[in-house]
């Protein structure tokens, strides 16, 4: 309403005097015209009515020229009509001048704008989450969101980012404002205050400002969940201690990921199935053991060397700067003589692997293309820090690529999207790689190397009949693997991880498990013993010949009773 007030006020202040102008110069041009006596068709004197003089005047000032009426004027009648045209075609076109003055003018735009993101904001009556902020990474995640029809909301300072978002011409739409995300007003507009609010998502590259936005957002709302970045161990703790409980950082997560990579392959091939790997690992993707040569040493190396250590692993760095780098060589490309001399002098021609971890993709490039031509047969490792350049990396065949943004996409959306597959990353980490071994074999031998994954919670919206029937009979997980075709045979599915109502986790949960309303669970299968399940949960005919074997017909009456 606020706003409204607003849009009309501006209108109003804009148009006042234009609108004068107007009145002024018609009321003079009709007040001429009842004034001037004329003659009509006989010869006789009269005057024109207020409406005739109005009625003239309207046309004559828009430029329609119906003609004279009611009758011919006089010379004296047109002498002032005359002067008419000009007063009145002058005030038109200030009018007309002001319009589009208002038109353009950025502080109507603004309070327009704001009018309609309210409106959305109001008619949207499912859950949603407010992402602070449109970049590479958070456009990653609105795409993944509305794949999966998440409503979305996105606050950015930048204009040109917000029509750059409006282009995507995203399904559902995402309202999206222009506006300082720091204001508490900006947050109420984007609906963090209402129930249906689930999430807010904060990823700036400043960790200052998301830990800004972190104590705004719970001070707003303390019952919404936090997605918010953090690059360094001190901003974590921060965060922590403000009580947010999830809060990413890109770098440990690389730091995980590659001491998983280096001392459990079956543990990390599980993770990177996950977010799109197939359940093998590929040839190129075996990581080597011996000596390391580390380039660039700031957060991203120091992560880096700590799974090395982590994992026993000898390595050199070599403490390179981007800005610094540049600066000083006054080009980003590495390999001068004095580049090849560093490299040498930390062993790369006696290494196994080369890291090049510094915050600009050039020079990374060519720190492995430079490492290349000092040992033919070096593994190389490349960090990538944004999405655009990808293609340029995969060009390069680098070994192994770590892009910052794609993790931070990553666990971002698994984290808001699929909360059981979130969880089941998190206990990898603290599985043996014995475990990861006969759980990746168990998968190949049952679904294939390229299983899907997805989760699904026993309730009256997800699993119908299910649902229903768990209410008064016993049944166990085991029912659920039986085929609709014939209950003897199993379906391709694997139950990676159940969790009760009460938030109880069990990972890899025994078939004799008695299924109960609310019980969610994480789901590895092929695409068509997906499709067997969802009729078997759903479908009280389905369901109740894989449990009993036989085909259920129902009276009109039960049948009355189940609808």
């Amino acid at each position: 309403m606020e706003s409204n007030n607003t849009t009309i006020w501006i209108i109003i202040r804009r148009m006042r005097i234009p609108f004068l102008v107007i009145i002024v110069t018609f009321a003079i041009s009709i007040l001429g015209l009842t004034i001037i006596p004329g003659i009509d068709d006989n010869g006789n004197p009269y005057k024109m009515s207020f409406f005739d003089a109005f009625y003239f005047v309207s046309y004559m000032a828009s430029t329609i020229g119906f003609g004279e009426a009611p009758y011919s004027f006089t010379y004296q009648q047109r002498l002032w009509v005359s002067v008419c045209i000009y007063l009145t075609v002058i005030g038109w076109f200030y009018g007309i001048g002001t319009i589009v003055a208002l038109i353009q003018d950025k502080r109507l735009a603004r309070e327009l704008a704001i009018s309609r993101f309210r409106k959305k904001i109001v008619s949207i009556d499912e859950p949603f989450i407010i992402v602070l902020g449109y970049n590479n990474i958070t456009r990653d995640i609105i795409r993944r969101l509305s794949k999966m029809d998440m409503r979305v909301v996105v606050v950015d300072k930048n204009e040109e980012k917000i029509e750059e978002l409006e282009l995507e011409n995203f399904i559902p739409e995402v309202p999206a404002l222009a506006a300082d995300a720091s204001n508490p007003d900006v947050l109420k507009m984007a609906g963090i205050h209402k129930k249906k609010c689930e999430a807010v998502v904060s990823l700036f590259e400043d960790d200052s400002k998301n830990t800004k936005m972190a104590l705004l957002c719970r001070l707003l709302n303390k019952h919404i969940k936090l997605v918010i970045k953090s690059t360094t161990e001190s901003q974590s703790e921060h965060l922590n201690n403000l009580g947010i409980n999830y809060v990413e950082d890109p770098f440990k997560f690389i730091s995980k990921r590659f001491y998983l990579a280096l001392t459990s392959p079956n543990l990390w091939i599980l993770e990177m199935w996950i977010f799109g790997h197939i359940l093998k690992m590929k040839e190129r993707e075996k990581i080597p053991h011996g000596l390391y040569v580390l380039c660039g040493y700031g957060r991203m190396g120091q992560a880096i060397g700590d799974a090395l250590e982590k994992a026993g692993i000898p390595y050199n760095y070599i403490d390179i700067k981007s800005s610094t780098y540049k600066k000083r060589k006054k080009s980003a490309i590495f390999g001068d003589a004095e580049d090849y001399e560093k490299l040498i002098d930390a062993g790369i021609e006696e290494a196994v692997g080369v890291i090049a971890a510094t915050k600009d993709d050039l020079i990374n490039l060519t720190i492995i293309s430079t490492a290349r031509k000092l040992n033919k047969n070096i593994y190389t490792i490349a960090r990538e820090n944004t999405l655009d350049d990808l293609g340029i990396f995969k060009t390069a065949r680098v070994n192994r690529i770590y892009i910052l943004e794609r993790i931070l996409a990553d666990f971002s959306y698994t984290y808001i999207a699929e909360p059981l597959t979130y969880r089941f990353v998190r206990i990898l980490h603290t599985q043996s790689e014995e475990w990861g071994e006969r759980l990746v074999a168990k998968m190949q031998k049952v679904i294939g190397d390229n299983p899907i994954h997805y989760e699904i919670t026993i309730d009256k919206e997800h699993a119908y009949a299910l649902s229903k029937e768990c209410r008064d009979k016993s049944i166990e997980l085991r029912v659920l693997k039986r085929s609709r075709e014939d209950w003897k045979k199993e379906l391709k599915i694997i139950f990676l991880l159940a969790k009760e109502k009460d938030g109880t986790i069990h990972m890899l949960p025994e078939e004799s498990m008695q299924i109960k309303e609310g019980l969610s669970l994480l789901v590895a299968s092929d695409e068509d013993s997906r499709e067997d399940l969802e009729y078997i949960i759903n479908n009280y005919y389905e369901l109740y010949y894989v449990m009993t074997g036989q085909e259920k017909k129902f009276s009109i009456l039960e049948r009355f009773s189940k609808k």
